[in-house]
Parts: structure tokens; sequence; C-alpha cells
């Protein structure tokens, strides 16, 4: 059962929280209402653009916070992924499947009206991924901006700098600390998977097609029944196009349902399973599919330091007129 602390503790936590980040992002020229002055309407706009979008597609969540997550391991929280161009992160294969840059798009065409040259492409993909979460049940998080957008984009950065579905958790780990982050933020931003989706290709290590051109699966470490179920919905031929949900029972709800599938050993991805079945993170695995406050709080944390990796302040960088564009 979920624990639920008193409205207070938890109140003080998240405000404990927020002060430590004042704290700590003061070094990196990132502040807390960073456009007071200069954009007042600058985070109701982009919360109003996530949304409405959100209400026209329900799958507009979970592409949000993973294009944050790509752009953020890739040169930092810069909307680098965002630059279009030959040889660009966003050309990469990897990228390929990368959805929401129109509703980043649309909010920087209305900031260009109110506010022109003054909020970065890299602060609306933050501000838009943080207001995602908790437009599906997740937590608030009040991040703080002032990040610059980046000038260089270049595809071949791309795999060195991102999770692979098949990863061990050796890799994973090695990865995350090279961004600064711990292995509790490992586990706690691989909580994301409780919204998005996946195409059948990202999961198609876990099963091997036979002499009669039908799929079994191979990693003993997935429930059967679940399985099953997967080899269904993408079996062997079909349209590359399909995808499959990260959480089949509350798709567009940011939850700890999550953790309580790779209990169940339903996690979709080799990278997801792992979390459980590996000593150094199975306990954190136990206690968030237990308790959604601890996950939700933890997730704060861990949110604040995957949105200031990297970033570029001051006179690093530019304010972008057009996001998928370099300023001339």
């Amino acid at each position: 059962m979920e624990k639920r602390p008193t409205a207070f503790s938890y109140t003080h936590k998240i405000l404990l929280f927020v002060w430590l980040c004042q704290a700590s992002c003061a070094s990196a020229d990132l502040t807390l209402n960073f456009y007071s002055t200069s954009c007042p309407s600058a985070e109701l706009v982009v919360r109003n653009t996530v949304r409405s979008a959100s209400n026209m597609d329900p799958t507009v969540p979970g592409k949000l916070l993973r294009l944050l997550f790509h752009d953020c391991f890739v040169e930092g929280c810069d909307a680098s992924v965002l630059l279009q161009g030959n040889g660009t992160e966003r050309s990469d294969p990897a990228n390929q499947s990368l959805g929401g840059f129109s509703v980043i798009d649309s909010a920087k065409r209305l900031l260009e009206i109110f506010c022109p040259g003054t909020v970065s492409c890299a602060d609306i993909v933050a501000l838009a991924a943080r207001d995602a979460v908790e437009l599906t049940g997740g937590p608030v998080v009040h991040i703080p901006t002032g990040r610059r957008d980046g000038k260089v984009s270049s595809a071949s950065n791309v795999r060195p700098n991102i999770v692979d579905t098949s990863f061990t958790m050796t890799e994973m780990i090695k990865l995350f600390s090279s961004k600064g982050l711990s292995l509790e933020d490992l586990v706690t931003l691989s909580g994301a998977h409780t919204i998005g989706a996946a195409h059948c290709s990202a999961f198609s290590d876990r099963f091997q097609e036979d002499s009669k051109g039908k799929f079994t699966f191979i990693d003993t470490s997935l429930d059967n029944g679940y399985a099953e179920k997967l080899m269904k919905q993408c079996p062997p031929g079909a349209n590359p196009s399909i995808t499959v949900q990260n959480d089949p029972e509350t798709s567009f709800v940011f939850d700890n349902h999550y953790y309580g599938n790779l209990l169940a050993h339903r996690g979709l991805f080799q990278s997801d399973s792992v979390l459980f079945t590996d000593s150094r993170s199975s306990k954190q695995v136990k206690n968030f599919a237990e308790d959604q406050v601890g996950f939700f709080e933890s997730w704060v944390q861990s949110f604040l330091k995957l949105t200031s990796i990297h970033v570029k302040t001051g006179d690093e960088g530019e304010i972008r007129a057009f996001c998928p564009t370099a300023n001339a």
C-alpha cells in the first residue's frame, strides 16, 4: 500500500528541495523566476501550450519528457537536439523517434510575440517536460531558469551519451555518473517510463524469430504472460511505426506503477528489468513501488539535477529566434 505522510511533511520537504536547488544552482547562474521582469508570462505560456497539446494528444507528455533527456544528456540542457540539418543530433537514427518538437515550436512562437529574443529554447524544453509531469499527475517542481541555447549539434555525440535499452546496470551507472548523476538518480529518473511509449524495435533484443517465422522470448527475466502479450503486439514483420505503452495499466498517468511492473518482471526494456534484478538498485525499486510519495520526493531532487546538466548561461550560447535553427 502507498504510504502517505502528512500534508505538512510533504510540503516541508518540497520547500527544502527548492531551497537546496537555489543554493546548488546559483553557481550555474540559473535562478528561480529568471524571467520575472523580462518576460513575466514565460512559464504560463509554456504551461498552457503543453496543456493544450496534451488535451488533444495524450502521448505528448511522454514525448516532451523523453525530449528533455535526449537534450540534456548530449551537450547538456541547451536545446541542441532541436537543431535541424544534416549531421545534427536530431538527424541521428537514435533520435528519429523523438517527438514533441511542434509543442516547443508553438510555445517559442508565442514567446517571440510577447517577449522577443528573451526566452531560450533550452528553458522551454525544460519547462515543458516539468509541466508534462505535473499535468499527468506527477509532482510540482520549481526549476530555475536562465539556460542559453547551444550552437553545436553533432550526430556523432548522440550514441556515446544516451542510454541504449539493452544497457547493463554497470553501463548505465557509468553514463549517469559522467553527467553528475548518482545511482539513486538513475533509478529515480528511470521512473520517467511510467508514461510514454516505445517502438517495437526498442525491445526486439528480448525476442528471437524461430524457423517458423514466429517470435520466442529469450529473456527469461520477463514474465511469461507479459512476454506473450508483447509478441502479439509486435509480431515479426510488424509495421515499424507500431508503439507499445511503457506502462500498459496507467499509460498516461505519472505514478509509481512503473516500479510495481519491475517487481512483477514486466519491465519493457532490458535496461528497465535490470533495475530490479541488480542488487545495487533493487531495494530502491521496492521502496518506490510501495511508496509513491517517496518516489515523487526523489523525483523532484533528481529532476532538478537533470535539468542543470552542463547548462550554458551568461554570455555562452545564444537565445534562438527559431528553435530548429541557430541564429545567423
